[in-house]
């Protein structure tokens, strides 16, 4: 049996192939590119991005030599998409990125209309330009007849389309519109319409995983797939990943470490209030049926390492010299407090004007401790999140399994399992999107009989496990309740 995983995320998409056990057989790759148009937007090209996917299909089944592939799944960026017209197939509008701006005056509309703790018991969002229904307002404001018969299709839901021709949306990317229900599980087609869009402009929501049909059978031959390949929705990228890691059950979480940090956690399904609001986290539904997801993340992880370690030479310092000179320094918390904001402040206390900060700094002080403050700094942005989410879940986290290029630096993950209290997880998985998506449909599709068989695919492959030492943690959480909350706090407030 063999399991195909498709990501389309905003650097890369790509295309892979696995086997039974979640061992890699093969990978294609080619670059998301966005386009800007005369008026200055950014948008990509459907039919680029739909060429690029076929031929990838095509690449990896004839590299793999695989003869029967039971099962896709598709993962993508949350909020991008397009207008696709729901008799003809024919695309009425532009595929917008997540990243497009244009739709921030429909934000600020939108935000009009109701308290910010309204709207978030609503949809379990922080409004902003990225999501849907803005994206959907200023499209509606150009040219209304983009709408004529059409339904809102996600990046993976159009792919999904293409290959069964059957047009769904899933749980989680329903929920980074900022047009479904949350308190009721269902599109909020009154709302819509108070907009003036079509009732109907969504599709219908299927489970995450689920087949929506077969690879039509015009197209199974060509890809060097069967006709009864089926074809799924897995969602938003990083749920779908939390996966690939094992990050499947509450107090375990799914953390992507690459230049920002996104960490992911479950919850048993709830109405959302007050106490959610003040998190700063997103929620949503998570791609195992019967829960919600949580995240949050801090945009300068990764980020701000790779920041110092361009300022401290003429060339940047090598992760290996990273590691030593840390090992030059004391292990025990540093003198100096850096505050990773230099893209301003996310969860808990999201700020875009907020910025990053040494105090504690003198003479004394050379380029180990620089460079160990900036680690310390982010693993304290950890457990503020970790914190935050403990406390609103009620769900103590102890595990977190993580993935990406930060994984590479063992001191900093060490720092960070010693000031949050955590066991960090480290999985042989180089594509969690990929294989997440892939296990997400295998899911769906009834091929695992449970959760458990899932950890058991992903932990048979072997991991790497740091434990917090409980000195050196005693000592952080001291350093952390003492002086980076507080001065934290006062670097948000210079900001306002």
């Amino acid at each position: 049996m063999y399991m195909m995983g498709i990501d389309l995320g905003t650097t890369n998409r790509k295309v892979g192939l696995f086997d039974e056990n979640g061992r890699e057989l093969a990978i294609a790759s080619r670059p998301t590119v966005a386009i800007e148009t005369s008026e200055g937007h950014s948008v990509y090209d459907p039919e680029a991005l739909w060429q690029d996917v076929v031929d990838m299909i095509k690449e990896v089944t004839a590299k793999s030599g695989a003869k029967r592939v039971q099962t896709i799944g598709i993962a993508s960026m949350a909020e991008s998409g397009l207008l696709v017209n729901k008799e003809t197939g024919r695309i009425q509008s532009p595929l917008l990125p997540w990243f497009e701006t244009s739709s921030a005056p429909q934000a600020e509309m939108i935000k009009r209309s109701d308290t910010p703790l309204a709207l978030f018991q609503r949809t379990g969002l922080h409004l902003s330009f990225k999501h849907g229904l803005p994206k959907l307002l200023w499209l509606y404001d150009r040219d209304q007849e983009m709408f004529r018969d059409a339904k809102w299709l996600s990046v993976s839901g159009f792919i999904a389309y293409r290959l069964s021709g059957v047009m769904a949306c899933d749980p989680t990317l329903a929920t980074r519109t900022f047009a479904y229900d949350m308190r009721r599980d269902e599109w909020d087609t009154a709302w819509i319409q108070e907009f003036g869009l079509p009732a109907d402009v969504f599709p219908d929501v299927v489970p995450s995983g689920a087949p929506l049909g077969t690879v039509k059978t015009e197209l199974a031959a060509s890809l060097g797939l069967e006709a009864s390949t089926t074809v799924a929705i897995a969602g938003h990228d990083h749920v779908a990943a939390s996966l690939a890691v094992g990050a499947v059950e509450p107090g375990e979480v799914f953390a992507s470490m690459g230049t920002a940090e996104t960490l992911v956690g479950m919850m048993k399904p709830r109405a959302l209030g007050q106490a959610e609001f003040e998190t700063g986290l997103s929620y949503g539904y998570h791609v195992i049926p019967g829960y919600q997801f949580w995240m949050g993340g801090n945009a300068a992880s990764g980020g701000a390492v790779e920041w110092i370690r361009k300022q401290l030479g003429d060339d940047a310092l090598s992760y290996d010299e990273i590691a030593e000179l840390l090992m030059e320094t004391e292990n025990a918390p540093s003198e100096v407090l850096f505050f990773p904001y230099l893209s301003g402040s996310g969860a808990p206390y999201p700020n875009s004007r907020t910025r990053a900060s040494f105090i504690g700094l003198s003479y004394a002080h050379g380029k180990a401790d620089l460079i160990r403050a900036v680690c310390e700094g982010t693993a304290y942005q950890l457990t503020m999140i970790k914190e935050s989410a403990e406390h609103v879940t009620g769900h103590p986290i102890h595990v977190i399994r993580a993935v990406g290029g930060g994984t590479r630096l063992k001191p900093w993950l060490q720092m960070k399992a010693n000031a949050a209290n955590v066991t960090l997880i480290v999985p042989p998985v180089d594509e969690a999107t990929l294989q997440g998506a892939a296990y997400t449909a295998l899911l769906g599709a009834g091929h695992l009989k449970d959760l458990g068989e899932l950890k058991q695919l992903v932990e048979g492959r072997g991991v790497e496990q740091l434990d917090p030492d409980a000195k050196l943690h005693a000592q952080y959480k001291q350093v952390y309740e003492q002086q980076y909350v507080a001065m934290a706090a006062e670097l948000r407030r210079l900001s306002q």
